[in-house]
């Protein structure tokens, strides 16, 4: 993936959450709302990220945490048998390295949003299932870029992001072949896995 996708590919993953819309009924209604508001809110706090970007980073997470189900990714990421082999308490630790280098890695990219724009593909659903599949087309001055959320349906009937696809590239498994690749390298030591995570890792 070069660098644009790369870094297309965590905007993407963030952009279209925000912490009070997650119990819409319509996945692909749901998605779409919360992509345009998001893009209002980068463009609005571009400036921010120059002057003060702990406060961006801020913004972005109180949007970003809520609404994906990070449990269900980290024990993806980190694949059935270092999950099972974790304690209580790496598995945690993961989830929240995960977080931050997330966050941490792409804040820059955000305040750098330009005049892209967000279609949504609106199918005709009669019936949702538990796991839904909802389609964007990234939109920008050269490309388009279509986008797979894969969302699921918790006990609350609360859509929880549980997977992307950017352009054909699976971000669920370019994180777990990243974790597995720690992993041969670390001797599988979870602890020192945790310690070298970062998601910038292996996206190039």
């Amino acid at each position: 993936m070069n660098h644009t996708l790369k870094s297309l590919a965590f905007v993407l993953a963030i952009f279209c959450f925000h912490s009070n819309a997650n119990a819409e009924s319509n996945p692909h209604q749901f998605i779409d709302s919360q992509a345009q508001e998001m893009v209002s809110i980068i463009r609005n706090n571009q400036a921010l990220y120059a002057s003060d970007p702990e406060l961006f980073k801020d913004k972005i997470n109180t949007v970003f945490e809520p609404m994906v189900d990070f449990r269900r990714v980290g024990a993806s990421v980190m694949g059935k048998k270092y999950y099972l082999a974790a304690s209580k308490s790496q598995r945690l630790q993961f989830i929240q390295s995960f977080k931050a280098s997330l966050l941490d890695t792409y804040s820059s990219t955000l305040a750098q949003w330009g005049d892209q724009k967000i279609i949504t593909i609106f199918p005709e659903v009669s019936e949702l299932k538990t796991t839904e599949d909802v389609q964007q087309n990234l939109i920008t001055s050269s490309n388009i870029y279509p986008i797979t959320y894969k969302v699921r349906k918790d006990e609350s009937g609360n859509w929880l992001i549980i997977n992307i696809i950017v352009n054909g590239v699976n971000l669920g498994l370019t994180f777990r072949n990243q974790f597995q690749a720690l992993a041969k390298e670390h001797n599988e030591n979870i602890d020192e896995i945790i310690k070298h995570w970062t998601s910038d890792a292996n996206l190039d």
